[in-house]
C-alpha cells in the first residue's frame, strides 16, 4: 500500500450528535503511558511521534483519558499537537481513579467530575471538551447525578458533547432523558460480541459506537483469523479492524499502539473489505469474553 492510500479518510466518516463529522477510524492513546497505564512513557519522545504521525494519517478523533497515567495520556497529547489542527477531536473521559498500575477505582460522584473536567480542560490546553466521556457508571453514586452534572457543564460550555463508556442499553436510555448521548464506548470485537445489542441500538438510534477490545483470542478465533489473514496477505489485527468496519455506520474503532509502524498497520485495515463469506465466517466464531 503506497502512502497516498495509508489514511484514515478511507474509513469514511461518523457524524457524532449532528454536530462534528469525523472519519470512522480513530486513536486510542491509553497505550502512550507507562506499563500498568501508570506514569511517564519509557519513550516519550517515541509517544510524541505516533500521536504526530496518527493525525498525519489523517485521524481526526484521539480518545484519551484523566485516569491513563493519570494525566500523563492528556499532557502529552497537547505536548505533541497543540495547537491542534482544525478538524481535530480530543474525547477525554472521568469518572475513574488510578491508584497505583493495573488498578481502577470508581468515583463518578458530581464534586468529582467538576474536578475532572477542569482538569482535562487544563491539560489538553482547551476552553471546551468536544466529547466528554462518563469513563464508567458508579455503583455508589446515583448514575442520574453524574450524567446531569456533565449535562450542567455542557450548558456552562466546558463540554461540547456528552458520551457514554462501559454502559448497558438502560444507562443509555437513562442518560438521553437527561441529555443527548453522542456515542458509547463498550468492549467489542467479532469474537467478543456480549454487547451486539447495544451496536444495534446505536446504530437505530445514530449514537456512534466506539469498540475497545482485546483481540480476538483463544483457537477457534486465533485459526479462523490468521486463515483469513493469511490468505488476504494481511496481519490478524487489520482483519480484525475490517470487521469491526463492516459491522456497522457507526462503529468508530480506536486501536491503540505505542509503535509508529503497528499505527500505519492499523490504519491500513480502513481500505481492507471483507467479502461476505469472510464476515459471516469471523462472525460465527463462538464468543470469547475477556478483559480489559
Amino acid at each position: 500500500m503506497n502512502k497516498k492510500q495509508l489514511s484514515a479518510s478511507v474509513a469514511g466518516d461518523v457524524s457524532l450528535g449532528g454536530e462534528i463529522s469525523v472519519h470512522g477510524f480513530g486513536f486510542g492513546a491509553m497505550r502512550l503511558t507507562g506499563e500498568g497505564i501508570w506514569g511517564p512513557p519509557k519513550d516519550r519522545k517515541g509517544a510524541l511521534a505516533v500521536l504526530r504521525r496518527a493525525v498525519e494519517l489523517d485521524i481526526n478523533f484521539i480518545d484519551t483519558a484523566d485516569s491513563y497515567g493519570p494525566h500523563v495520556n492528556e499532557e502529552l497529547i497537547a505536548e505533541a499537537l497543540f495547537p491542534y489542527p482544525a478538524g481535530l477531536v480530543i474525547a477525554t473521559k472521568g469518572g475513574w481513579n488510578r491508584p497505583g498500575p493495573n488498578q481502577w477505582t470508581h468515583d463518578a460522584s458530581p464534586s468529582h467530575l467538576r474536578k475532572a473536567v477542569e482538569g482535562s480542560l487544563k491539560r489538553l490546553r482547551l476552553d471546551r471538551i468536544d466529547v466528554y466521556q462518563l469513563h464508567a457508571p458508579d455503583p455508589a453514586i446515583s448514575f442520574e447525578a453524574s450524567v446531569e452534572t456533565l449535562a450542567q457543564l455542557r450548558n456552562e460550555g466546558k463540554i461540547r458533547m456528552v458520551a457514554l463508556s462501559n454502559v448497558t442499553q438502560e444507562h443509555i436510555d437513562r442518560a438521553r432523558k437527561i441529555v443527548p448521548i453522542v456515542s458509547v464506548q463498550n468492549r467489542y470485537s467479532f469474537a467478543d460480541r456480549e454487547w451486539d445489542y447495544v451496536v444495534e441500538y446505536c446504530d437505530r438510534n445514530g449514537i456512534v459506537f466506539i469498540p475497545w477490545f482485546p483481540l480476538g483470542a483463544g483457537k477457534v478465533a486465533g485459526d479462523v483469523l490468521n486463515q483469513i489473514a493469511q490468505a488476504r496477505h494481511a496481519s490478524p489485527m487489520q482483519v480484525a479492524l475490517a470487521w469491526l468496519l463492516r459491522r456497522s455506520p457507526v462503529m468508530l474503532p480506536i486501536p491503540g499502539t505505542s509503535s509508529i509502524e503497528h499505527l500505519e498497520q492499523n490504519v491500513a485495515a480502513a481500505s481492507l473489505r471483507l467479502s461476505e463469506e469472510e464476515y459471516e465466517k469471523l462472525a460465527g466464531v463462538p464468543e470469547l469474553v475477556e478483559s480489559r
